[in-house]
C-alpha cells in the first residue's frame, strides 16, 4: 500500500481576495515561501519516498523544499494541475457574480454539473488527478509519497475515491488550508483518509 501526503501550495497574492488562480501562474507572498519552509521542515522526517506536484509553479516551487529536504528529486505530471476556471479566472466570487450571475449560480448549486464559463469539466479534472495519484502509487508500492497541487482539483479528487457525487465537493470539504496535510492510503482497489487538512507537523 502507498501512503499520498496531498497538500495545497503556498499562499499566493491571490489569496487574501480568494481570487480563483485555476490554470492562471500566480505567485507566492512571503508568507507562501514560509508556509513551503515548514513543509519542507515536516518532509524532512517524514520518511519521504519521492515528492510529486503540479507544473504550476506556485506548487513546484511549494514542493521544492520538500524534496531538497528529503533528499529525493522532485517530479512533475500535468494531471496534477488545478481546474482552468475559464472566465472566472482571477475573478472574486462577488465579481462573477457581477459579470455572469446566473452562470455564477448554477455554478454554487452544483459546481460539478456547471463548470464557470469556459472553464474545464470538473469530472474530466477529477479523472485526470485521479489517474496520475494511481500511476505515482503505482510507482512507489510500498512508500510514502508527497503530492502538492491544489485545493478544487484535491476536494474532486477526494469525492471521486471516497465514492460522493462531485457536486458535493464544496460542501464536504468547505477550505482546505495552504500547506495543510490530507493523508490518503492506497491499496489494490482501496482507499482510506486518514487525515484531512491537518497542520503542518500534527502527524507524522
Amino acid at each position: 500500500m502507498t501512503d499520498l501526503v496531498l497538500v495545497r501550495h503556498g499562499e499566493t497574492v491571490w489569496h487574501a481576495e480568494n481570487r480563483y488562480a485555476g490554470s492562471s501562474e500566480v505567485e507566492l507572498t512571503p508568507r507562501g515561501h514560509e508556509q513551503a519552509d515548514q513543509l519542507a521542515c515536516w518532509a524532512a522526517g517524514a520518511g519521504l519516498a519521492a515528492v510529486w506536484a503540479s507544473t504550476l509553479s506556485r506548487a513546484t516551487i511549494t514542493a521544492a523544499a520538500s524534496a531538497a529536504k528529503a533528499g529525493v528529486e522532485l517530479r512533475v505530471d500535468a494531471r496534477l494541475r488545478e481546474l482552468d476556471f475559464g472566465q472566472g479566472e482571477g475573478l472574486t466570487s462577488a465579481e462573477m457574480k457581477a459579470r455572469f450571475p446566473e452562470a455564477r449560480a448554477a455554478f454554487e448549486a452544483d459546481p460539478a454539473a456547471n463548470p464557470l464559463p469556459g472553464g474545464e469539466d470538473p469530472h474530466a479534472a477529477a479523472d485526470r488527478f485521479a489517474a496520475a495519484l494511481g500511476d505515482i502509487a503505482a510507482a512507489h508500492p510500498t512508500d510514502r509519497v508527497l503530492v502538492v497541487a491544489h485545493t478544487s482539483a484535491i476536494r474532486l479528487t477526494l469525492c471521486r475515491l471516497i465514492g460522493v457525487p462531485l457536486g458535493e465537493y464544496r460542501r464536504l470539504f468547505p477550505r482546505l488550508d495552504n500547506c495543510a496535510l490530507t493523508e490518503l492510503r492506497v491499496s489494490v482497489g482501496r482507499v482510506a483518509m486518514l487525515q484531512y487538512n491537518s497542520p503542518i507537523g500534527a502527524v507524522r
